[in-house]
C-alpha cells in the first residue's frame, strides 16, 4: 500500500530533473517525454502539495524557496534509491560509464575499445561522447575524460593528467597550395581559421606563440576541435590541432603542420570519485587510457 501523503513518484522524478537541469525541455529530453508532459507533472505535483515549487524567470523557470528546499530532499531520496539498487543488483561483469569529449572518443578511444570489452579486462563499457560534465556524485557516470588546465575536484573527486600534447596549426596540402604566402604568425592570423564556438583558443595560441595582438580573427565556428580539424582536412582553412587528435592525419599526409611551433596548452585528464579511484575497473581504465594516448 502506498504511504499516505506520498506524491506521485513520476511527478517527483520530473520535478527532480527540472530542478537539476533548470529547464522543462531539458528534463523532457532526459526522461524521453515531451516538455508538455513534464509541465503537467509539475502542475499536478504543486496542486497535490498546495505549494508553488517553480516560478517563471525570463524565458525559463526557477525553483522557489520552497522548491529549493524540497528539491534538495527529493534529490537525496533518489540518491538513496540508486545506492540501494546497486547494493542488491546481482553481480555481473564490471561496467563503466564513461563521458568523454568527442574528439578523442571518436579518433582515439573507439577504435581500441575492444581492448577494454574483451579479455583480459572484460568490462562492459558505455562510452558517451559529449561536452557536458556529468555529476559523478550522482552516478551519472563512473569516469569522465576532459581537456583542461585545472579540474575543480571539490574534495569529492580525483583527477589525473593523462597527456599534455603539443598544439599547432594544421591545414590540408591543397589549402596550403592555394595559400603559399602563409609563413609567419601575422599571415596565419589573416588566414581563414577554423574556430570552436569562439575565437578564444586561437587567441590563446597566438599569445603563447609571441603574437598577442593578432587583430580580428576570421573563419567559421564549428563547435569543437574535432570538427575544426575535419574542416581543415576538407581544405576549409586552418585548424588548431594536437598530437593526440591529428597524429594519423599528419602521418598519412591528409594534414600538414602550417608553422612549426612548440606550444603546450591544456591536458587530457581523467576524473572519477575519490572513493572509486582504486576500484579495479577504474584502475584498468586509467592504465588503458595512458597506453592509448601515449601510442
Amino acid at each position: 500500500m502506498m504511504k499516505s501523503g506520498l506524491p506521485s513518484l513520476i511527478a517527483l522524478r520530473a520535478f527532480e530533473s527540472v530542478g537539476r537541469t533548470g529547464s522543462v525541455r531539458a528534463a523532457g529530453d532526459e526522461l524521453a517525454v515531451s516538455h508538455t508532459v513534464v509541465s503537467r507533472h509539475l502542475q499536478n505535483l504543486q496542486r497535490s502539495l498546495s505549494v508553488a515549487l517553480v516560478r517563471a524567470e525570463g524565458r525559463g523557470i526557477a525553483l522557489t524557496n520552497a522548491g529549493q528546499l524540497f528539491h534538495a530532499q527529493v534529490t537525496q531520496a533518489f540518491d538513496i534509491i540508486v545506492r540501494a539498487t546497486a547494493m542488491i543488483r546481482p553481480a555481473t561483469r564490471p561496467s563503466l560509464k564513461i563521458w568523454c569529449i568527442p574528439g578523442i572518443a571518436i579518433r582515439r578511444l573507439l577504435p581500441r575499445l575492444p581492448e577494454l570489452t574483451g579479455p583480459p579486462r572484460n568490462l562492459d563499457i558505455s562510452l558517451q561522447p559529449t561536452l557536458s560534465r556529468p555529476d559523478l556524485t550522482r552516478r551519472e557516470a563512473d569516469a569522465e575524460i576532459v581537456y583542461g588546465e585545472k579540474i575543480d575536484t571539490n574534495g569529492a573527486l580525483m583527477a589525473e593528467a593523462l597527456v599534455r600534447p603539443r598544439v599547432f596549426p594544421v591545414a590540408s596540402p591543397t589549402y596550403l597550395a592555394r595559400h603559399p604566402e602563409i609563413s609567419t604568425l601575422a599571415q596565419l592570423a589573416a588566414a581563414a581559421l577554423n574556430h570552436e564556438d569562439s575565437t578564444e583558443q586561437w587567441e590563446r595560441w597566438f599569445a603563447l606563440a609571441g603574437h598577442p595582438d593578432p587583430g580580428p580573427l576570421h573563419g567559421q565556428r564549428l563547435w569543437h576541435t574535432h570538427l575544426a580539424i575535419e574542416a581543415a582536412r576538407f581544405g576549409q582553412g586552418v585548424a588548431l590541432a594536437n598530437e593526440v587528435l591529428a597524429e594519423e592525419d599528419l602521418r598519412s599526409g591528409k594534414l600538414v603542420e602550417v608553422i612549426p611551433s612548440s606550444i603546450y596548452m591544456d591536458s587530457y585528464q581523467i576524473v572519477t570519485l575519490k572513493e572509486r579511484w582504486e576500484d579495479p575497473a577504474v584502475v584498468a581504465l586509467r592504465l588503458w587510457l595512458k597506453t592509448v594516448l601515449a601510442d
